[in-house]
This record gives C-alpha cells, sequence and structure tokens, in this order.
C-alpha cells in the first residue's frame, strides 16, 4: 500500500493528499520555470499513476497553461504558492516538491533544460550558507 503524502499552500486555505508513487524527481532550469517560481529552477515530482484528492481549497486554485507550450501551473489564488496540476489528460500528475508538508524521500533524477539556466546558477555549493535571516 502506497503512503498518502499530504500538503498545503503558504496560507493553509489549501491543503491535499496524493496517494501513490512519484515516477521522477525534476529540478527544471527553462525560462518558464525561472518566471514562474522566481528562482533558478523548479522541483516537481511527477507520477503517471498517484492520485490527487483536494481536502480544501480546491476552488481556490488557479491554473494557467502558458499558450503555445506544454507549461502549466496551478497556484492558490490567496497566497500564490504553487500547487499540484493534472496534465496531459489526467495522465500525468504534477506535484511542486515545496508544496508537501511530509518529507520527500525522493532524491531529485536529474537538472533539466541546463541550456536555459540562469547565469548566476553556478557553483552555488560554494556559496556562503547560514541557518537563518543575516543579522
Amino acid at each position: 500500500m502506497s503512503a498518502i503524502k499530504t500538503g498545503s499552500c503558504l496560507c493553509g486555505k489549501v491543503s491535499f493528499e496524493i496517494t501513490g508513487e512519484f515516477d521522477n524527481f525534476f529540478l527544471c532550469h527553462c525560462q518558464y520555470c525561472q518566471k514562474d517560481t522566481g528562482s533558478a529552477h523548479a522541483a516537481s515530482l511527477f507520477s503517471t499513476s498517484a492520485k490527487l484528492n483536494w481536502l480544501s481549497g480546491q476552488d481556490n486554485i488557479q491554473t494557467f497553461n502558458l499558450p503555445q507550450t506544454r507549461h502549466v501551473k496551478s497556484f492558490c489564488l490567496t497566497c500564490g504558492s504553487a500547487m499540484p496540476n493534472v496534465q496531459m489528460d489526467g495522465q500525468l500528475l504534477v506535484v511542486p516538491a515545496g508544496s508537501l508538508d511530509v518529507k520527500v524521500s525522493n532524491k531529485p533524477d536529474a537538472h533539466i533544460f541546463v541550456a536555459s539556466k540562469a547565469n548566476w546558477d553556478d557553483n552555488l555549493e560554494n556559496v556562503a550558507r547560514m541557518e537563518t535571516f543575516p543579522g
């Protein structure tokens, strides 16, 4: 039996559960993921068999399909948090890793679309690390 993974948005209006396993975990560096995350990449889990069940706030979810691309983003209308979505006529579940409220046991399988990665996204393992906001 598959473990149930729970998740939610930042403001707490939306919550969900995922039943099943993830097939892949990709860090996507495409220009669209940079724009919609405001960061170097999106961290998304993909499954062709897991099921999404909205526990609360499904009516507070907006889904944006970038015209003439396969890029889809769902988000909470109140706080803007990235939320799961179902794509490809129900064949693919995409879950932003940061939206989960449980530890993610999967490790990323690959960085994808690295040809378009941000110019400042190099050797980040060498940048100083701080436990909290700098004082």
